[in-house]
């Protein structure tokens, strides 16, 4: 895989025959600290992170330079100063980055109506039926690269393939500002090279197990019989890894969209700051959200908390998770976590639990370890009971001794469907100025 500082950069040349490789992921470079940058264009050559100024934030997003130094996003923004003391923190502003990720999908829009769009900063684009007009896949990446520059200021780098797995995977490759095509005949020679952890569904721990196999590169796993890796990782793993290391990815573009969001809230009759009070909500809402998101066939990467004190000032805090969840126990374990950074002195009027980033259930791919399959297990369960006699008769023990929840509850099974901001957006009260950012961690 390449680095994400972009010192494994690969591109190709302007001749490549692109016919083949009719699908695109287009993705923003370092989207969160390009958009900062666009006002300070004199410091753009300098190590640079975009963090809230608290002492617990964490680093939203960090530029190339930065990036050389070991930083990343994701990581608490006093790790960063230590790698990198010379780097200059800017605060994040999210309406800046919804602004310039609608101008960028919209310039997608005016190429191919099939445009799947990932989050705020990427997206693929089936571009088979714009030859016609634009000419091959190549020309309409170099043409979408053009215009997303020449319109925002912003950069973007293309991977162009005949799948959508290898298309992301190429577009990685191709960082910072590039283009990279795999023709599909090209495809294995492009994909066998790279480590295990290259596939979907490899994470760090997985690709350690692999490696102990014998399993260290994606042209490993193509070459083990198909039997012999489902002993060895299960099933319906077995199968997944097998197709992707030989290139199989069937799945289509598409544009059906889903829900932005599904999350609770509530708010007390008497504002608290009782932390065992708190946590037993976050439990019960976390629980919530889990069954409304199962209910549903989705699972959610990015776990928001919402706060609200007793002078109405409000503040969101997220975090983007390693894998998509539709369990309770995890969706709870970050939000408290969440909450335990924050000042709990202060008393509470509203809090919520969010679950965004939405995709179908059934397209994700889980590490084959799964840590949660304890929890899953149980929560399936749950559900059963639930289905079979009624909510109320089995929940989690803590909350066995809470009633149910005092005050305006009438948010509390509620289903974002619109089409808004995230609440970091809205700046709802006071400002936050230590407040982290919100969104998904860059991945590159």
């Amino acid at each position: 895989m390449s680095k994400q500082d972009g010192s494994n950069r690969q591109v190709s040349a302007t001749s490549v025959d692109s016919s083949t490789a009719t699908i695109l992921h287009v993705d923003l470079d370092a989207f969160f600290a390009s958009v900062e940058l666009l006002d300070r264009p004199e410091i753009a050559h300098l190590p640079v992170v975009v963090a809230g100024r608290s002492a617990r934030a964490v680093v939203t997003a960090a530029n190339y330079p930065a990036r050389k130094f070991g930083v990343r996003s994701a990581i608490p923004l006093s790790q960063a100063m230590r790698l990198c003391p010379t780097a200059i923190v800017l605060e994040p502003h999210f309406e800046k980055y919804r602004h310039y990720s609608a101008a960028v999908m919209s310039i997608f829009d005016d190429i191919t109506p099939l445009v799947e769009r990932l989050g705020i900063d990427e997206a693929f684009l089936d571009v088979a039926g714009a030859r016609g007009v634009f000419g091959p896949p190549a020309e309409v990446a170099e043409l979408i690269r053009r215009r997303v520059f020449d319109e925002t200021g912003l950069h973007c780098s293309v991977g162009a393939a005949s799948t959508k797995f290898v298309a992301k995977l190429a577009s990685g490759r191709a960082k910072p500002d590039g283009l990279l095509v795999v023709p599909a005949e090209e495809t294995l020679d492009f994909l066998h090279p790279l480590p295990a952890g290259a596939l979907w569904g490899v994470g760090a721990a997985t690709e350690e197990s692999l490696g102990k196999r014998g399993l260290r590169t994606i042209g490993d796993i193509a070459r083990t019989p198909l039997a012999a890796l489902q002993r060895a990782v299960g099933e319906a793993s077995g199968r997944k890894l097998h197709d992707l290391a030989n290139g199989i990815d069937p799945r289509p573009v598409t544009t059906r969209s889903i829900e932005k969001s599904v999350g609770h809230e509530v708010t007390f009759e008497v504002d608290t700051s009782d932390v065992e009070t708190l946590r037993r909500e976050l439990l019960r809402q976390s629980s919530a959200v889990a069954v409304r998101l199962r209910a549903g066939g989705w699972t959610g990467r990015t776990v928001v908390l919402k706060l609200r004190y007793a002078d109405f000032s409000t503040i969101t805090r997220s975090r983007t998770l390693a894998e998509p969840t539709d369990v309770g126990r995890r969706i709870y374990e970050e939000v408290r976590s969440i909450y335990e950074g924050l000042d709990s002195r202060r008393a509470v009027r509203l809090i919520g639990v969010r679950v965004e980033q939405l995709t179908d259930g059934e397209g994700c791919q889980p590490g084959l370890w799964d840590t949660d399959e304890g929890w899953r297990d149980a929560e399936d369960t749950m559900d059963a009971v639930t289905a079979r006699f009624g909510r109320g008769m089995i929940r989690p023990a803590s909350l066995l001794s809470a009633g149910p929840p005092r005050g305006d509850a009438s948010n509390a099974h509620r289903i974002d469907y619109e089409e808004r901001p995230p609440e970091e957006d809205r700046h709802e009260g006071p400002p936050d100025t230590g407040r982290a950012p919100g969104g998904r961690a860059s991945r590159r």
